[in-house]
């Protein structure tokens, strides 16, 4: 039976879960029709991060073996996202790209909205297991990613060229990998160890 707590936890898991898997559709439209680097990888981000929030909510009750698991599985996909964001970019330089300045800017603002409204909500949780450490990070790193778009986009319009929407792209790759990194450390770590963590459930 489930606590008052890991209700609350669940529903605010699926509150960013459905608000992730709106941005991953409206990034990803605007990415194609804008010819965006940065914001189709912004668009990957959240599509990942709303399997990262589905396995948390899964993850809500469990022991803390299973949320270890799901934590690492949050991590590798965070890697894999990036290695996916650096050869897209990549194949842009190559290949050139027309990147929309105007249409960058209009959605890393909706997107950072709605990015802070979910780590505000995930703040609000008074649990610090491994699972929402990772959905905190997520949240962070895109809002990050965000202001990193909002500045690429007004660049490209100034200059005129594509480069700073394809350096944002990259940039966002490389938040990807700390943060990814960082959640593969912390999922190795028993509660005990962790912040504000107790004893281990395993």
């Amino acid at each position: 039976m489930t606590t008052p707590a890991e209700r609350q936890q669940k529903r605010t898991l699926l509150i960013v879960l459905i608000l992730n898997a709106m941005l991953f559709a409206a990034l990803g439209i605007g990415g194609l029709v804008g010819d965006s680097s940065a914001l189709l990888a912004n668009a990957a981000d959240n599509a990942s991060d709303a399997v990262v929030y589905l396995l948390s909510f899964l993850a809500v009750g469990r022991a803390g073996a299973w949320k270890r698991r799901a934590a690492r599985v949050s991590g590798v996909m965070l890697l894999v996202f990036a290695v996916a964001v650096l050869l897209d970019a990549s194949r842009r330089w190559l290949f050139g790209a027309e990147p929309v300045g105007g249409t960058m800017m209009g959605l890393a603002l909706v997107a950072a909205a709605v990015n802070l409204a979910c780590l505000w909500l995930l703040q609000r949780i008074d649990s610090d297991d491994v699972n929402l450490r990772a959905a905190r990070t997520f949240s962070f790193n895109d809002f990050a990613s965000n202001g990193g778009i909002l500045v690429a986009g007004a660049l490209v319009l100034w200059l005129k060229a594509p480069w700073p929407d394809l350096v944002v792209g990259a940039l966002v790759a490389a938040i990807a990998v700390k943060g990814g990194v960082e959640i593969l450390k912390d999922a190795r770590r028993p509660e005990s160890d962790a912040p504000g963590g107790g004893a281990a459930n395993d």
